[in-house]
């Protein structure tokens, strides 16, 4: 690729993690990801205040039709950079394969969520809705291809501007119909209009700003499109597997409780799911691992080193992530959501534990996938699962909502170490050294926010409490500074 053979290998292997542009490049997504979530919220929230039931219909929907796009995101996108970083690769012919792929994927796995909610027997009213939804949402997942090609020239700004033109398109026509009364299946257009807009963006962004000539799938390439497929089958199997562990929960309770009891648990997941979404999906999967995956091959001590400032930064970022939202609980649900929320309060204390599992897991899952352990990372997804479904099937009818969430927390945290302590003990990622500010923080922290807890004065507890994370920042901050200068 011309961009590559641009960039010199000497100071590659020198420079600290912010040199590889890691913080613009993740800059120009987060912009779009924030235009893209912030519509969704207001979205969502205007949504929830109208009727929890049909909010809780629409997060059955949305809940299905991840599972579609993470099948042919996750399950064909991984091996897909892979590919487009090789050298003398015919990019044209490469993304053709994988679109036929991802279409016979998702057109099984329409056919397969059909099937599901004819099995459920869901009103006609919920069916057409899963329908629609789970159709515009599948169509993401084609467009990530020329997206994935865009990210291995280091083009990211480019598929910023294109996702956040289509969140403004899409949701602009699905809060219109929303506010104008129409029918549900109506206002599910709108994920069809934003993710067409981003399929014809991504096409015209990769045909003009990178080596892709076009979708040129010739004789040979066809039978090569069958080794893809039985090659990219552990990366579907796996993520098969990931998606039915985080919302396997929901369909017991949506069996258990109803759209209502739905309702409650997805409006506090909305938000600790978001923070696990924002870092998994921009940063890691975006930027580092495109990084990852060439490191591993030109330079693996550069790789430990950056997989080893990645755990802490992860860690540090998380742990006053999940205290706000814990201590804030009431008032964050109770300002986005009303009264009606009040379950959601008291649920999403135990959910915030689940923030920190999936930070790091997410962390060593592309860490293991860089190097070719799909295979592994596969039986600590399909454990993950087994446990999942054990935890459903045990908790949930006796106390629905509560046994929601445990069996969620449990689930992340026993995949979370699984795969954490692989990486640990293969690379040594776990640097207890620099994790110790990270716990200095946390006890001093702690040691404020109770203390001064004794005067009552909640906020005051609260923003001591914080105080020893933002000095923790600005020490690595001043850190990467040094490294740059150094390097410089």
């Amino acid at each position: 690729m011309p961009h590559t053979k641009k960039t010199a290998p000497t100071p590659e292997k020198k420079a600290p993690a912010y040199s590889h542009g890691i913080l613009g490049k993740f800059l120009h997504l987060a912009g779009a990801q924030w235009i893209r979530d912030g519509l969704h919220t207001v979205f969502l929230i205007y949504l929830a205040r109208q009727s929890t039931s049909d909010y809780g219909e629409f997060m059955v929907a949305f809940g299905l039709a991840s599972i579609i796009l993470f099948l042919g995101e996750f399950g064909l996108n991984q091996p897909l950079v892979a590919s487009l970083s090789k050298k003398f690769t015919h990019k044209g012919d490469i993304l053709a394969q994988y679109t036929l792929l991802k279409g016979g994927i998702l057109t099984a796995g329409w056919l397969g969520v059909l099937i599901f909610v004819l099995w459920q027997g869901y009103t006609p009213g919920l069916t057409n809705l899963v329908l629609v939804i789970s159709a515009g949402v599948g169509l993401e997942a084609l467009a990530s291809s020329f997206f994935v090609a865009i990210r291995v020239e280091g083009r990211q700004d480019l598929e910023a501007r294109i996702r956040a033109v289509a969140a403004i398109l899409g949701y602009g026509w699905g809060l219109t119909l929303l506010v104008a009364g129409a029918a549900p299946h109506y206002i599910a257009l709108f994920k069809l209009i934003e993710n067409g807009v981003n399929l014809a963006g991504g096409i015209w962004m990769a045909l003009s700003n990178t080596g892709f000539e076009g979708l040129t799938l010739k004789r040979k390439s066809l039978a090569r499109t069958w080794a893809t497929a039985k090659s990219g089958a552990i990366f579907v199997l796996m993520a098969l597997a990931a998606i039915l562990y985080n919302k396997a929960n929901v369909y017991f309770l949506q069996g258990q409780g109803g759209p209502t009891k739905v309702a409650q648990y997805s409006a506090t997941w909305e938000l600790v799911d978001g923070m696990a979404i924002l870092v998994s999906n921009l940063l890691l999967r975006s930027v580092l691992y495109p990084l990852f995956v060439r490191l591993w091959k030109t330079d693996k001590k550069e790789f430990t080193r950056l997989a080893s400032d990645c755990v802490r930064w992860l860690a540090g970022v998380s742990i006053p992530v999940m205290f706000v939202l814990y201590v804030e609980s009431d008032r964050i649900i109770g300002a986005i959501y009303g009264g009606a929320y009040a379950d959601a309060m008291w649920m999403q204390k135990y959910l915030v534990f689940t923030i920190l599992c999936a930070f790091i897991h997410n962390l060593a899952a592309y860490l293991m996938m860089s190097q070719g352990k799909e295979r592994l990372l596969l039986f600590i997804y399909v454990g993950g699962l087994a446990v999942n479904l054990v935890l459903c099937a045990t908790l949930i009818p006796a106390d629905p909502l509560l046994g929601a969430c445990l069996a969620m927390v449990i689930t992340k945290a026993v995949v979370g170490l699984a795969s954490t302590l692989y990486c640990h003990f293969r690379m040594g990622i776990i640097d207890m050294r620099a994790l110790a500010p990270v716990g200095l923080a946390l006890a001093v922290g702690g040691a404020l926010y109770v203390v001064l807890g004794l005067t009552g004065v909640r906020e005051l507890a609260e923003i001591a409490a914080l105080v020893p994370f933002l000095f923790l920042v600005r020490r690595w901050r001043a850190e990467i500074k040094a490294r740059q200068a150094q390097a410089g």
